[in-house]
Parts: C-alpha cells; structure tokens; sequence
C-alpha cells in the first residue's frame, strides 16, 4: 500500500512538472510572437510611394519599409528621406520626402538654388534647379518642431513651398525611410 501511494505521488508530480514545462514553453512561444511584431510594427511597416514626386531616388508603386522608432530614439536629419502624413487632408495617405530644412532654420529658394539662413546648400547629389519656390521664393521661417521637405523631382513635386501641403510637423512624421522592398528589381537600402 505505501508502495502504491509512492508511485501515485512520483505520477502527480511528473504530471505536475509536464504542465509546469508546457505552460514556459507556450510563454516562450509567446513572447516570441510578440517580439516578432513589435520588430516588425517598428522597423518593417511597409508604405507604397504614391506619386512620382521622387524620382529618380524612389518611383511610383515602390514598396518602402519606415522605421517608426528611428525618430522616438533619435533627430530628423537634413537629407533623411521621411514618410509622413499630410496635416491639411489626413485621408490623403502617406508621402515620402526628403527633410531638407530643420526647426528654427529659414530656408529660401532663389534662381534655382535652396538657402538655409541665407547661406547656399550644397546637396550630395545633383537635382535639377527649382523653377518653381512657391512660398519659399520669399522665405520661410521654421517654427520649432517643423521640417521643410522637398520632393527629389524638384519640378514636379507637390512638397513644403506649396500651401496645401506646408511645413511638415514632427506629429506628421510616420517615420524614416530606409529600404526599398519592392519591386525586387530594385531591392536595397535607400540613400
């Protein structure tokens, strides 16, 4: 009979350590899951560039990946490529730009050329000269968490110099463009 009971006992137990080890193992599977969204919700939310505002840089029907958390951990950077939503016509979707003047920055377009604080600035890549400054032919002052953003298609690029679209403000931002997915032609990190 002690004999009996003994091994009833060693049985509960086993039974109790197999549950114990299901239940960490369902946990870890778990949490697995859970990391694998939040890594993808952050780095890997995917926006399909709608307009052909930059080209050649990016094309219409682009697949790009934005990292949300790049601008929660760090600045906006003049030149980062950004995809933002549009304040004026929150239906619109989201656009990519390129950030091309900072808060507190004024920043002018004159014959052709971009001024941030009156001094030229000198792009790492060519774009053709601006034939159209739209609001920023006269000068525009940044307030403190607002961004100016052109299009890499200078001329034909719905962007910051015009009214409907504006200064971009740091809630605006969706997040910073980073990799092309797609199409796999054109597959690779965005510069």
């Amino acid at each position: 009979m002690a004999k009996s009971n003994y091994q009833s006992e060693i049985n509960r137990r086993v039974r109790r350590e197999r549950r114990r080890k299901a239940l960490l193992a369902a946990l870890e599977v778990l949490l697995v899951l859970l990391l694998a969204a939040a890594t993808s919700y952050i780095f890997f939310s995917s926006v399909t560039v709608q307009e052909n505002s930059m080209n050649p840089t990016l094309m219409a029907g682009d697949r790009v990946f934005v990292n949300r958390a790049s601008y929660a951990v760090g600045g906006v950077h003049r030149g980062d490529l950004i995809a933002y939503r549009n304040g004026n016509d929150p239906e619109s979707g989201i656009h990519v730009k390129r950030v091309i003047a900072l808060p507190g920055e004024t920043i002018q377009i004159k014959d052709g050329l971009i001024l941030i604080d009156g001094k030229t600035y000198i792009e790492s890549r060519e774009f053709p000269n601006i034939t159209k400054p739209g609001v920023a032919g006269e000068g525009v002052r940044l307030g403190s968490e607002e961004y100016f953003v052109l299009g890499d298609n200078r001329n034909n690029s719905e962007d910051s110099r015009f009214a409907d679209v504006g200064n971009i403000s740091k809630g605006q931002i969706y997040g910073k463009v980073w990799f092309i997915g797609q199409p796999f032609s054109r597959t690779g990190f965005v510069n």
